[in-house]
């Protein structure tokens, strides 16, 4: 039995669907912004990329997944400004197992493209967003692919730490 295939939340947006059962999620990313922010703001120094490229690992299909997305979006803009540098394009690469209901995540990519567009103006970005349908137990992205990868639920689901971590997660 192939467990990817088999584990991935409820679909849709019913009553029952995590779109709708999400909040503890919500939680941790909050709890996390601090955190969150500071990584993407010490990268983003450090680099200074053109495009700005970030992946969610176990980014399910609520609309929680793509409030770390605003918010690095938010981050970056501010420091762009207070930089006085134009704003990079930013890759969005959301991943989680084949079997996620990408279809219900990509119905908010609308409405997160409209906050982008009220928010940031009409010349900020662009913003591309695209699922990524994989295990994270095998290799997802290219190397030095990313600059910035944010994983709410999925680290818990690794059954070791990888040794080019060391004790740093």
């Amino acid at each position: 039995m192939d467990v990817r295939k088999l584990l991935h939340m409820k679909e849709g947006v019913g009553q029952n669907s995590y779109a709708n059962n999400s909040s503890v999620q919500s939680n941790v990313t909050a709890y996390a912004k601090s955190s969150i922010e500071e990584n993407i703001k010490e990268g983003y120094h450090a680099l200074g990329p053109k495009c700005f490229m970030m992946a969610d690992t176990g980014c399910s299909s609520g609309p929680n997944t793509l409030s770390v997305v605003s918010e690095a979006i938010n981050v970056i803009d501010e420091a762009c400004r207070s930089l006085q540098c134009k704003v990079p394009e930013f890759g969005v690469f959301l991943n989680d197992l084949p079997g996620n209901d990408f279809n219900t995540l990509f119905k908010f990519l609308p409405s997160f493209y409209k906050w982008v567009a009220e928010e940031k103006g009409s010349n900020f970005g662009p913003c591309f967003v695209s699922g990524t349908p994989r295990s994270f137990h095998e290799r997802v992205f290219p190397c030095n692919f990313l600059h910035f990868v944010f994983s709410g639920y999925a680290l818990h689901w690794l059954s070791q730490v990888d040794s080019t971590t060391g004790t740093q997660i």
